[in-house]
């Protein structure tokens, strides 16, 4: 048994480190499961092409369309100048004086609208670096800015947000995007407050240091020319209409739930439970008539490069796909191996309530992979049918096993080796040095707060 474990945490502990190297996951993942299958003296090639590949189909079946309408949506925002207008808006209405909450609140209403956290930072970034220049803020604080308002609670926490992690839970769960609402509006309000208390106490302390936005930085923005941008109501529309028919599609008597007979989906296409399948089918039309909007705001601007757009985005959809696919193929031939069974149990035994040991494997698989959608995926592939049986027994809604899996996977998945994170610096010019302090502290107060919600919530359950 000691070695069945040691087969597995090798394996784990190169995919994380060669992932971190820079090395392809979609070819480094099918390497160390076989790796993890030959120490654990399983059967090797049914291991990678039944179990490994066929999970990887199926979670690529399930998610591609989210994948790709959402990349091309934000795709389609970014070469109109929508999302460019709508975060020079807000920053602008803001003001100088409060040039820090004008980025977390742009970024927030972008990522809430459905365009991808990438897309965020590339149009936020230019109006935030001059603002803070404006307003002698230093420039190092621009990514945890950027990052509190798109990487914690509107990624995650919000019901009702259009992002993977908030949809991912809803396949294993049978709920939808506005699952314990409550719960994530709480989360919410203590993120954004502790958040913006953190990074406003930074502000005022380089202030009486007088450290200024600095100087001889990378990737300076060049200046955006105002005048090209479409106004900010015409640029808001397509986010307003992704929410809009989201919620319609998901809540409403005109749900997606009630258009099919149940009985044609059991039997013509084994969808036994129309609740794992609701979430996808509402934002998928949602996405749909997003994109359509968002093209008529400047279809005469974008015409001529909307191929080349259109192949962007789609090449940048398949590579996160197969990337996390690739990481859901390695945790189900994991979860068949001899060793699983002994690490699986420590993990549910690291509490007796189901809320809080999913939070606990959610977010440790998160840090591991340093990836939320990754993380969440291995961790419901590999327990959430356990858990989903247990919270029956206790009495526990799905919505709250949604909600704090969901919450949990945005929480150390922003480690110094997360993709997002690294290219987040990138785009401001910026190091791990520099800037990365102050994600990091997000990173702890999220965590945190998670834990926090949990425990409170397993008292009174």
């Amino acid at each position: 048994m000691f070695i069945d474990i040691v087969a597995i945490l090798l394996s784990l502990g190169l995919l994380i480190f060669l992932a971190y190297r820079g090395y392809p996951v979609i070819i480094i993942a099918p390497l160390v499961t076989i790796l993890a299958v030959v120490l654990s003296g399983g059967a090797l090639l049914p291991s990678y092409t039944e179990t490994y590949m066929t999970n990887a189909a199926n979670y690529i079946k399930t998610f591609f369309p989210i994948f790709l309408l959402g990349a091309v949506f934000g795709k389609i925002m970014d070469m109109t100048g929508a999302a460019a207008s709508i975060a020079h808006s807000i920053v602008r209405s803001f003001g100088q004086k409060r040039a820090i909450l004008a980025v977390v609140f742009a970024c927030a209403a972008l990522t809430y609208g459905g365009v991808s956290l990438f897309v965020v930072a590339f149009a936020v970034y230019p109006f935030a670096a001059a603002i803070f220049k404006e307003a002698g803020i230093p420039k190092r604080l621009i990514p945890a800015s950027i990052a509190l308002g798109a990487f914690t609670f509107t990624m995650d926490s919000m019901p009702g947000t259009p992002q993977i992690q908030n949809i991912i839970p809803t396949s294993y769960f049978g709920t939808d995007a506005y699952a314990a609402p409550l719960v994530g509006l709480t989360c919410t309000l203590l993120i954004l407050s502790v958040g913006m208390w953190w990074l406003e106490r930074q502000r005022k302390k380089a202030l009486l240091q007088g450290e200024g936005y600095g100087s001889h930085h990378k990737n300076e923005p060049e200046p955006i020319d105002e005048k090209t941008l479409p106004s900010f109501w015409l640029s808001i529309i397509p986010l307003l209409l992704v929410i809009l028919f989201n919620f319609i599609f998901s809540r409403t008597p005109l749900s997606v739930r009630n258009w099919y007979d149940p009985t044609i989906l059991e039997n013509t296409y084994g969808i036994g439970d129309v609740g794992t399948v609701v979430s996808n089918w509402s934002l998928i039309i949602a996405l749909t008539i997003g994109i359509l909007a968002a093209m008529l705001i400047n279809l005469k601007k974008i015409r001529l490069t909307l191929a080349q757009g259109l192949t962007t985005a789609a090449t940048g959809a398949l590579l996160a796909i197969f990337n996390t696919a690739s990481e859901v193929g390695f945790g189900n031939v994991v979860s068949k191996l001899p060793g699983f069974s002994a690490i699986s149990e420590w993990v549910f035994q690291a509490s007796d309530n189901p809320i809080l040991s999913e939070t606990i494997a959610v977010n440790v698989l998160a840090g591991i992979t340093g990836s939320a959608s990754g993380g969440l995926s291995i961790a419901l592939e590999l327990m959430g049918s356990y858990y989903l049986q247990v919270a029956d027994t206790m009495g526990i809604s799905p919505e709250l096993l949604h909600r704090f899996a969901s919450m949990a996977s945005g929480s150390m998945d922003t480690l110094p080796h997360n993709g997002a994170v690294i290219t987040l610096l990138a785009i401001t010019g910026l190091t791990h040095r520099q800037s990365y302090k102050d994600i990091f502290v997000l990173t702890i107060f999220k965590t945190a707060i998670v834990f926090l919600l949990a425990i409170i919530v397993s008292l009174f359950i």
